[in-house]
């Protein structure tokens, strides 16, 4: 369910700005759409499970709020991360 580190190594290395950025925006939204989707097929067996419900709205909401600041600083930056991470809005 959660992010193996393999995983979120590679999800870094794709998003990141330069070789040692593990903190922008872009990458936080990228390792939490990967956590979202791994929570969403959890959600889809295990659908009375409240507490992991809870946990997914708050991630989609952290997730929604960085990406309008994002948006905010860069629209090009914004646009660019929602085609890359293949998000509708």
């Amino acid at each position: 369910m959660s992010v193996t580190v393999k995983n979120k190594d590679k999800i870094i290395k794709a998003h990141a700005a330069s070789e040692k950025d593990t903190g922008s925006p872009e990458v936080q939204v990228a390792i939490l759409t990967e956590r979202i989707t791994n929570l969403s097929d959890h959600m889809k067996s295990h659908t009375k499970d409240l507490h992991s419900r809870l946990g997914l709205i708050k991630m989609v909401g952290q997730r929604r709020r960085l990406l309008d600041y994002i948006k905010s600083r860069s629209l090009e930056r914004y646009k660019d991360l929602i085609t890359k991470l293949n998000l509708r809005r």
